[in-house]
């Protein structure tokens, strides 16, 4: 019994420590490529990710237009954030685990509002904040049994990819990324990156992980399509210089 308790000690322990050596190799690649030291410590090290989804929101709110943006994929992002944040919670896992989950969540609604609203549907922005935040409340509830919160984050899988997959559809098929913000995108890849390797450090849940491993290849592909459209202009953009 000793010896199987203690091999499971080292074999965590291992992990660990491959799971420090590699947030040390995306530290070296995404400081000199992507991100200055100093924001790159803001971000994956104080996880300070209040600041992630906001070039979107300002995009979106300067351009006044959510063009291009797939209001679907903005939503199912929304489930698997929330199914990351009640999981975590009613897991009692470190806030450092999820709180960026928090953060993102937030920013997410904002943006699932703006795009509702600039499309003439501003009522059902607002009434999709209201579900929302009841929707919130019951599920952090002890009338939520656990089973349903754990299910909820196996969602977040499929949620993910099917999210990301519509935007990727919703690029292709307009042949540009609209009002994307590449800011946003560059820093949601990284980010999702970063968490693989902290919370197998700080949780030890395969569940987590594996979430974040599915999010960083969706929010790749996302990157992409950015770089390959990147000189692409959407098409009232051409009209009005013409």
């Amino acid at each position: 019994m000793r010896k199987a308790w203690r091999a499971a000690e080292t074999g965590g322990s291992n992990l660990c420590n491959m799971a420090a050596e590699a947030a040390g190799l995306l530290r070296r690649v995404l400081v000199p490529i992507l991100l200055p030291e100093k924001c790159y410590d803001q971000i994956f090290v104080q996880w300070d990710l209040l600041h992630i989804k906001l070039p979107q929101v300002f995009k979106i709110l300067g351009a006044k237009s959510a063009e291009g943006l797939s209001l679907q994929s903005v939503m199912l992002e929304l489930v698997a954030l929330t199914g990351t944040m009640v999981y975590s919670i009613t897991n009692s896992f470190p806030f450092s685990s999820w709180g960026e989950a928090l953060f993102l969540m937030l920013q997410t609604i904002t943006i699932c509002f703006l795009i509702l609203h600039y499309r003439g549907q501003t009522v059902k922005g607002i009434t999709l904040l209201a579900c929302y935040a009841l929707v919130l409340l019951m599920l952090l509830s002890p009338l939520t049994p656990p089973a349903v919160v754990t299910l909820l984050q196996a969602s977040n899988m499929p949620a993910v990819v099917v999210g990301k997959l519509l935007q990727a559809a919703t690029n292709y098929r307009n042949g540009h990324t609209g009002q994307l913000s590449a800011i946003t995108v560059f820093l949601l890849f990284g980010g999702s990156l970063a968490r693989i390797f902290t919370s197998i450090q700080e949780t030890g849940d395969p569940l987590m992980a594996g979430t974040f491993v599915v999010s960083s290849l969706c929010n790749g592909l996302i990157a992409a399509q950015l770089l390959f459209y990147w000189n692409a202009e959407a098409p009232h953009k051409q009209k009005k210089e013409q």
